[in-house]
């Protein structure tokens, strides 16, 4: 178990300095994209592995906004890189990867925990407070920024206006600090498991030393802007080949989401395991919380600042979808105990999802 967790800890010291190197040379000549694309994801996983390590080191509240942060700048970097590259698809690219976000963490990721969990421990428990909590602020968020530019008249089609969308941005980061606030230091026992006043046995483990914490902070950069502009290189490619398979546009939307959602995806399935299905359900609205949070923000920002309009509104089948996902996930988390029923069910509408978006 030592020597996997050193060498996981080698790769990713190792995939940021890579990425940084791949990232220059593309200025200067054109890389192998199934080379970009293995690189990209291994710094992907290693920026939100630093990011961990520098959170660990500094403590609640600030290691959660950290990790968030950390996420939220690889999620707007890729977005924002590949609306430079496609012009053409810029318009829906941010509300198509906030909705696959949504749906991936409240029917794939949550599908799969529950489901593992369930075949293991049958039954697993969680306290409704912190949950319930989490899934009202995701419910408005979503409904705020995906659902309500449909039914504005400011702007025709589904788009805010200026000063629409500055309001919605800072409602949207309002709601998540509140509920960062909460969850780290106000009610922060409201997300412990039922009956547990006290950390996560994983949060005991000994802080990060100053320099490993350092190194981290530099690998974490490095990783940052190797991230963005491999994606910019990778972006021709990955058009090129979505259109020969005659993909939608929404399915880079999909994929943007499970490559960020990839790292706490498997953290959250390896604590359902575990049977700590509190840490799973933590770790997965608060990616979603974090997405729609902090991500609709930086991109609303960016929108009026250079004046491109975004198209946020979800059109009625995807409404449906999305209206259908809280419903199921409200009824899912009413009473803090879960089977592997509930999982099947969740799983089903992420497929469901999935096959309309590429048969639509």
């Amino acid at each position: 178990m030592t020597s996997k967790l050193r060498i996981a800890d080698r790769t990713n010291d190792i995939f940021p300095i890579l990425g940084f190197a791949a990232a220059l040379a593309s200025f200067a000549m054109p890389l192998n994209a199934w080379l970009v694309a293995i690189i990209l994801g291994g710094a992907v996983v290693a920026a939100v592995h630093h990011a961990e390590v520098i959170a660990h080191r500094v403590g609640e509240p600030f290691g959660t906004l950290i990790l968030a942060l950390a996420v939220t700048v690889i999620e707007v970097g890729l977005i924002l890189t590949l609306m430079q590259a496609e012009p053409e698809k810029a318009q829906t690219l941010a509300r198509d990867t906030v909705f696959a976000a949504v749906m991936v963490i409240l029917n794939l990721l949550m599908g799969l925990c529950l489901l593992v969990g369930g075949l293991r421990h049958h039954e697993q428990r969680f306290q409704r407070t912190g949950i319930g909590a989490a899934l009202a602020t995701l419910t408005v968020l979503t409904i705020v920024t995906l659902v309500l530019p449909n039914f504005t008249s400011s702007v025709p089609g589904p788009f805010y206006s200026g000063t629409q969308l500055g309001f919605v941005a800072a409602v949207s980061l309002i709601l998540y600090a509140t509920f960062a606030l909460v969850q780290t230091v106000r009610h922060r026992d409201y997300f412990l498991p039922d009956g547990e006043e006290h950390d996560e046995p994983d949060a005991h483990a000994a802080p990060p030393s100053a320099k490993r914490t350092a190194i981290s902070g530099a690998l974490l950069l490095a990783s940052l802007f190797a991230v963005v502009l491999l994606a910019k290189a990778l972006s021709p490619v990955m058009g090129a080949l979505l259109a020969d398979w005659g993909a939608p546009p929404a399915v880079l939307g999909v994929l943007i989401a499970a490559l960020i959602l990839a790292p706490e995806g498997l953290a959250a399935v390896r604590a359902a395991k575990a049977d700590r299905l509190q840490t799973s359900m933590n770790l997965a609205l608060g990616s979603a919380l974090a997405t729609i949070g902090l991500t609709i923000p930086a991109v609303a920002i960016l929108s009026i600042v250079t004046d491109l309009p975004i198209s946020l509104g979800l059109d009625a089948k995807s409404t449906v979808l999305l209206f259908l996902s809280l419903i199921v996930a409200s009824q899912t988390l009413a009473n803090g105990r879960t089977t592997v029923l509930q999982g099947v069910i969740h799983l089903m509408l992420f497929a469901i999802y999935l096959f309309t978006t590429f048969v639509p």
